[in-house]
């Protein structure tokens, strides 16, 4: 498989391993990089981490509920440990968020200062905590700005899929995001065996499920013109599942809900299936999105 280029690296293939809990160990990720993933995405580094939040994972037919938000470990180790991935030439991607579009300016700067060789902006996290609460074309457009007069770094905006993603998406590249990463988690609840909210109420929801709803995403965004790059997420759990979202417009597909069972063995599994396809599919097909 010819070599894959997002975010300004030259990746092995076109996997990623998307942000979660995985990702917030450095045995983890020097370890799925071992094992043959293109890139890696770090767990989303915050400067003031929630403390109280009761951080769980639900397992559902389709998927996965959790109610995890950005990593506990504190900006000082994250920052060791990208310099020392810096200076191997690792290939992660250091996901971040901050409680203001000044504070992720800042956050992102020594993040790249540490080596970072590009940045995903985790700014559409769920959190029961926070009610309502949905990103607008102006939120977007304010933390990508920010973050964009700080660094001239490679940026992806991560964002949810749902109402107004064209706006949010015009909003982030007119912030100066070189890419987009599609879908955050959407919001999803469950019955528990108590007859009560699994979590106590409604969290992200990631899985098999969100696959057809990104893909839809993808192919409106491309039909409407848009041709940034995207890195899709969502319910990655085999290689064909890669090729469909490579056939589409997607640079790179992102796995992480399937790697929560036999990481290693289900990592290696789907790269072994992304390898066994024809060079055909795994180049974006416009005609599949032409009409």
């Amino acid at each position: 498989m010819n070599d894959v280029q997002v975010l300004g690296l030259r990746l092995a293939n076109p996997l990623v391993i998307g942000s979660g809990l995985l990702t917030d160990q450095e045995r983890n990720i020097r370890k799925l990089l071992a094992a043959g993933a293109g890139a890696v995405v770090t767990k989303t580094i915050h400067p003031n981490p929630p403390t109280t939040l009761d951080e769980r994972i639900v397992r559902i037919p389709t998927g996965m509920l959790n109610s995890t938000t950005y990593s506990k470990r504190p900006v000082s180790w994250w920052l060791r440990l990208l310099r020392s991935l810096a200076d191997d030439r690792s290939p992660v991607i250091a996901s971040i968020h901050a409680d203001s579009p000044e504070e992720l300016g800042s956050l992102a700067e020594a993040v790249v200062l540490a080596g970072a060789p590009a940045l995903e902006l985790g700014i559409s996290c769920l959190n029961e905590e926070e009610g309502d609460l949905q990103d607008t074309p102006e939120r977007v457009l304010a933390y990508t700005r920010a973050v964009r007069q700080r660094v001239t770094a490679p940026i992806a905006v991560k964002l949810g899929i749902g109402e107004g993603l064209p706006d949010r998406v015009t909003a982030a590249i007119e912030g100066g995001t070189d890419a987009i990463t599609i879908s955050d988690t959407i919001p999803g609840a469950a019955i528990a065996d108590d007859g009560q909210l699994a979590l106590g109420g409604v969290y992200g929801y990631s899985g098999p499920g969100i696959k057809p709803l990104v893909l839809a995403a993808i192919v409106r965004l491309r039909r409407r013109g848009f041709d940034v790059p995207i890195l899709a997420s969502g319910g990655v759990t085999s290689g064909a599942d890669v090729h469909d979202y490579l056939r589409v417009g997607a640079s790179v597909a992102q796995v992480y809900t399937a790697l929560h069972t036999n990481m290693f063995d289900t990592l290696r599994r789907i790269l072994d299936e992304v390898a066994s396809a024809p060079a055909a599919a795994v180049t974006p097909d416009h005609a599949a999105v032409a009409g």
